[in-house]
């Protein structure tokens, strides 16, 4: 009986060491198929380049020899997205990047020029979970002792590298760390995600970061982590791993979330204004799903850089100037010029300020750095409400611009993020509410001084809570920094000039390199090299006033034809027969002197319509496609400088120019004499007219594009054409965000047809070549409101200047006696 007993015990201690061992050898055989595929995928990838040469690392580089071997970022993306949003990514942030940068792609991908790995045996299929944990074991195996982080990225975020390494440093690498924004799910998939009440996983959007002691842990049970996935979203499952393996969860962090952005809008995120505080305090943006948009906002945030460094280098200046005076250092020292030598000083210049002086730079915040030495030279203060009243305006009250609103705006933020600096240390946290008034004025030398009365929110949480309203005075003095010269080794105003010139065809090509061919035998002349520039066709619509279209015949003939300037003249005339005559005449006379050029006129009976005019003229057979078209009155004065600039800011398919002409006041009112080509460009002689567009530069092609389709011919009598033509440009600009918002993101035969769509903007600028010779304006009371309402307007316009006015209405005794008695009568009703 005692031997059956041992002889059973023994049977059954077998038994379970017999399961013990086969549950081993299962484990063992479980796993291997999963190791086998770890080993494959970290082979060296097909470009045949090894892992340090792949990412540009010398084989001396460690941790303890090299600034660079802070950080180690992988980039997730597809083979599809390679020459889009990665491109974009190395382009931008990813060479700046305290460390190394890769991009993890699919088996296959390869570039010449981005540092890509194609992991073997990975696809691109969504979602990534087998590409996400390959390449965290290619980082492992490969770099694990050559960087202290490693960083799990999307092609769709964007890094502030100094931000990123300042971040980084201030945090010990050698412990297990496992950093990023705290999720647990949403709504809709908390409870299904199979995470315990206190467990949770790094948001891959915003990028994760490792310590290298937490990749050391995980790394070695990745086989194991991909054979028990829970879920389909792969940052949940290297949550879970390094969880389970490292022993430390993501870290439970509220500021993380504005550390490690992540926006919700989709493919509308960072698509509109970029000064938010979210941009300005994050070290990761995400998502930014157009390559376009990863360029744009990169340029924001190197601006941003480029702000701070010139705050540095004032600051620097001013602590030069504080020390020169403790070291009794004279202001007119040379020693004060580090940055000119001294024979660039003029011997005989006395002055005491020079480039960079520091005497100019370097003078503390103050609103009395500028002295006046007469009254004239005093600086008006504008006042800011909710309107703009300035001295120094024709206008006295205007509308706040966007440049000025938004330099407020840059102000009261940044003013604002300097309060609240150390809020969270104090318990307290003050918001802006709202600009109840202000001063400002400029000082061409020292910058622009501010006075504003903000009304803000006072909330204190810790403590005796209390929310209340204040009211601060704000003075504020943006100082401008030193000049910076940029040397070009052309003349940029011609390399321009004739980049904007368009091509001129297969015949022109071929024409100019067979010169080019003979110029190597010959010695031929320039020009012959040059294909001719587009030719500028001037749409002049008219009706009556022969002796103004006389003047303009003259002109048109010095500036465009005697000099050669590659022009052609289109008038359409407006009348009958019998009162043509003059005008033909004086076109026919034109003509006979100019054999060889294109002076042409479409004669049409009935009443005047500028809009009917220019459509007929644009859609006539004497335009050709490829052919500037320049609608102009008859009352403009212009030159050669005014057909170069033409020609400079006309982009055929992109761009539209609408100078700003310079429009003459009534000269008799000034000085009784009459109009004249030769009036100073000045405010006691004219006016820039902003609010005109009739004088405009586009070509053929794009006038006829089917959105803008010529000009409007309901429109009879004086103006209101050129708004709606103006309206319709602008609409068509409007195409260009449609484009912007799908590049990168869509397959290439939709880019290919986009790039055939027109996208127009508008190009305005002053133009003190184009002068509207002034001539008395009637109009007529039979046209529309609105029309009437801006004849009137123009006509009141171009009476006299503001000073001029004034004067006139002074001097006349009766004017001061009523402007007397209109005030006592308002005093007394009160």
């Amino acid at each position: 009986m005692l031997q059956h007993t041992m002889t059973k015990r023994k049977t059954l201690i077998i038994a379970c060491f017999g399961i013990a061992l086969g549950l081993c050898i299962g484990t063992v055989l479980k796993n291997y198929r999963a190791l086998e595929i770890v080993k494959r995928c970290s082979m060296r990838p097909t470009n045949l380049k090894s892992p340090n040469e792949i990412i540009g690392l010398n084989d001396e580089d460690t941790i303890q020899n090299s600034q660079r071997n802070l950080v180690f970022v992988g980039v997730m993306t597809a083979k599809n997205f390679i020459e889009g949003r990665a491109r974009a990514v190395y382009d931008t942030w990813g060479k700046e990047v305290p460390g190394r940068i890769a991009f993890f792609s699919s088996e296959g991908s390869y570039s010449d020029e981005l540092p890509v790995v194609g992991l073997k045996n990975v696809d691109d299929r969504y979602p990534p979970q087998k590409k996400s944990f390959m390449m965290l074991y290619y980082m492992f195996e490969h770099y694990i002792d050559r960087f202290e982080w490693f960083i799990r990225a999307d092609d769709d975020v964007y890094m502030e590298p100094d931000k990123l390494e300042r971040f980084l440093r201030s945090i010990d690498s050698s412990k297990p760390q496992f950093i990023g924004q705290a999720g647990k799910g949403n709504s809709e998939e908390f409870g299904l995600l199979s995470l315990e009440f206190d467990e949770n996983f790094c948001m891959g959007g915003p990028g994760v970061i490792l310590s290298s002691e937490t990749l050391r842990r995980v790394a070695p049970h990745i086989p194991t982590c991909l054979k028990n996935l829970y879920s389909t979203h792969e940052d949940v499952e290297v949550g879970r791993c390094v969880q389970k393996f490292a022993g430390i969860p993501c870290t439970w962090n509220y500021e993380m979330q504005y550390i490690l952005r992540h926006n919700s809008s989709g493919r509308n995120a960072y698509t509109g204004k970029l000064k938010r505080k979210e941009i300005h305090n994050a070290i990761t943006l995400h998502p930014i799903k157009q390559a376009p948009l990863m360029y744009r906002l990169h340029s924001y945030i190197q601006g941003l850089k480029a702000e701070e460094l010139r705050q540095e280098s004032l600051l620097l200046h001013r602590d030069i100037k504080r020390m020169a005076k403790y070291l009794d250092v004279p202001d007119d020292s040379t020693y004060m010029l580090p940055s000119v030598s001294p024979g660039a000083i003029p011997e005989k210049d006395t002055g005491k300020r020079h480039f960079e002086d520091h005497n100019i730079l370097g003078i503390s915040p103050e609103l009395n750095k500028f002295v006046p030495a007469s009254t004239a030279d005093l600086l008006d203060w504008s006042f800011i409400a909710r309107s703009l009243y300035s001295a120094g305006s024709a206008n006295p009250k205007q509308k706040i611009d966007s440049a000025m609103r938004e330099g407020l705006e840059d102000v009261i933020t940044e003013v604002m993020e300097n309060i609240n600096y150390y809020s969270r240390q104090r318990g307290r946290v003050i918001e802006f509410r709202e600009l109840l008034y202000g001063y400002h004025r400029l000082d061409a030398l020292h910058g622009q001084d501010l006075i504003l009365d903000l009304l803000l929110i006072y909330k204190k949480y810790r403590g005796k809570k209390m929310t209340v309203p204040v009211r601060r005075h704000l003075y504020v003095q943006r100082a401008f920094t030193g000049i910076f010269v940029k040397e070009l080794d052309e003349d940029f105003y011609n390399v321009t000039l004739q980049q904007s010139l368009s091509a001129a065809g297969l015949f022109g090509s071929l024409l100019h390199n067979g010169m080019a061919r003979l110029s190597s035998h010959f010695t031929m002349a320039s020009n012959l090299l040059t294909p001719p520039p587009d030719t500028i066709v001037f749409v002049l619509p008219i009706a009556g006033r022969l002796a103004t279209f006389q003047r303009f015949l003259s002109i048109y003939e010095r500036v465009c034809l005697v000099a050669a300037q590659h022009c052609d003249l289109l008038v359409v005339i407006f009348g009958q027969p019998d009162e043509l005559i003059d005008h033909l005449q004086q076109l026919n006379e034109l003509r006979s002197r100019h054999i060889y050029q294109q002076i042409n006129y479409i004669q049409r009976s009935g009443q005047f319509s500028r809009g009917v005019a220019l459509d007929i003229a644009a859609r006539s057979s004497y335009i050709r496609q490829q052919d500037i078209i320049l609608f102009i009155d008859v009352d403009m004065v212009f030159n050669v400088e005014t057909l170069q600039r033409v020609r400079m800011h006309t982009q055929r398919g992109r761009q539209v120019y609408l100078p700003i002409v310079f429009s003459q006041y009534d000269p008799k009112r000034r000085n009784g004499a009459s109009a004249s080509e030769q009036v100073p460009i000045d405010d006691e002689n004219g006016y820039f007219r902003q609010f005109g567009f009739g004088i405009c530069a586009i070509y053929k092609s794009d006038i006829l594009d089917d959105d803008i389709n010529g000009f409007d011919k309901d429109i009879t009598g004086w103006g209101l054409e050129d708004v709606k033509f103006l309206e319709k440009i602008v609409r068509v600009g409007t195409r260009q965000h449609g484009f912007l918002s799908n590049t990168a993101e869509v397959p290439l035969d939709y880019n290919e047809a986009a790039e055939q769509w027109r996208r127009l903007s508008v190009f305005r600028a002053p133009d003190p070549t184009l002068v509207h010779i002034y001539h008395d304006i009637n109009c007529d009371v039979q046209l529309d409101p609105p029309q009437y309402n801006m004849c009137l307007g123009t006509k009141a316009n171009s009476l006299g200047s503001t000073r001029l006015m004034e004067e006139l209405f002074f001097n006349n005794r009766q004017n001061i006696d009523f402007i007397t008695e209109f005030n006592r009568q308002k005093h007394q009703s009160r």
